[in-house]
């Protein structure tokens, strides 16, 4: 497996001679345990999320090492150690999703320790790529990620919800910060950043902020539009800058997704699907199963196969169902075989099958 996965690893946005296809991610511990149930739900594809990483790994569990360590940057020898876990279990490590918000607070903030927390995001960046590991998915979201309630979909299973009138308007930080400075922190992490993702052959992949309203706890939310993605990605044009497309997120700015979708599909800007779905739009909305939403997921699939999108599409955040574990194996369950099922009929429709 290991060597079929280094074969298809041939291009800055990772496995470019694969198909659209079901991937699973959202976890920053990849057990054996889990790694194996992946596997027995027909998928090949895997992300770890580290977001909420801390080098004890306090959810591995006894006699499993953590694959990764380090206090502000992760090691060549750590990174393909992960990646080694990962095909172990006859699965292929697509990316790795955002690094905790300590590694890089500074750097979005523009504050003191930013040149330092650069040098350090660089040497992540650039281990990497020398450890095989193609695709950096990251977020510019200093406060993180906001809900304010719980709601239930079908049956009572358990979703989480939002709503702008609720938020807690109380400051994160020291202080209010502005677009114009978020901005310019932005730029100066791409110019110190990007040309290391380009020399090691990894694409860097941007997230929206969740939620996508102008700001929370006296912090712009820059990447709440169309517009911003648009300019993110005209401010230093790279086949090696993208989107980590959160239909999710998309769906709670209310935007046309059939355009935007076109817009930046056509241009490959697209590195992989966050597939999820609410109902409601910014200010307020509640999170559900992908076929009780606001968008039709077979039409967004067929788009997606239209524009030639070849990543890999995984569940994202999912109900909770009774006797489900934190990671929500069994949500996840049913969003990948709701998935694997709507592929089928995009390959049909496409190849003109009955």
């Amino acid at each position: 497996m290991a060597e079929r996965a280094a074969d298809e690893r041939d291009g800055p946005g990772g496995f470019d001679a694969l198909p659209m296809r079901v991937g699973l991610g959202q976890f920053m511990d990849p057990t054996a345990e889990r790694l194996r149930y992946i596997k027995q739900l027909g998928v090949d594809d895997v992300l770890v999320n580290m977001y909420q990483y801390a080098p004890d790994y306090p959810h591995m569990p006894d006699g499993e090492s953590a694959p990764l360590d380090g206090e502000a940057e992760w090691s060549v020898e750590s990174l393909r150690r992960l990646r080694e876990r990962v095909e172990a279990a006859g699965l292929r490590l697509n990316a790795i999703e955002n690094v905790p918000i300590s590694f890089y607070d500074d750097v979005m903030l523009g504050r003191e320790g930013a040149a330092e927390q650069l040098e350090h995001l660089q040497h992540t960046v650039r281990n990497m790529g020398e450890a095989g590991i193609p695709t950096f998915g990251y977020h510019w979201s200093p406060t993180g990620v906001w809900r304010t309630g719980e709601t239930t979909a079908t049956g009572g299973a358990a979703a989480t919800a939002f709503d702008l009138a609720d938020a807690d308007d109380a400051l994160v930080y020291d202080r209010e910060y502005s677009e114009t400075e978020l901005w310019a922190n932005y730029e100066r992490f791409l110019d110190a950043v990007l040309p290391v993702a380009e020399d090691a052959g990894v694409t860097l992949c941007l997230h929206p902020n969740d939620p996508p309203v102008e700001r929370l706890g006296g912090v712009p939310m820059l990447f709440r539009s169309f517009e911003s993605f648009r300019r993110a990605m005209d401010l230093h044009p790279s086949d090696n800058h993208g989107l980590e497309f959160c239909l999710g997120c998309w769906s709670e700015m209310g935007a046309d997704l059939e355009a935007v979708i076109r817009y930046f599909g056509e241009r490959d800007e697209l590195c992989y699907v966050h597939f999820r779905d609410v109902v409601g739009t910014v200010p307020a909305f509640a999170e559900t199963w992908i076929d009780e939403g606001n968008f039709d997921a077979l039409e967004i699939l067929s788009l997606l196969d239209e524009v030639g999108f070849d990543g890999m599409v995984i569940p994202d955040h999912t109900p909770h169902l009774t006797g489900d574990t934190d990671w929500d194996h069994r949500g996840r369950a049913y969003t990948v075989g709701y998935l694997k099922g709507l592929l089928r009929c995009v390959g049909n429709r496409r190849d003109g099958a009955d």
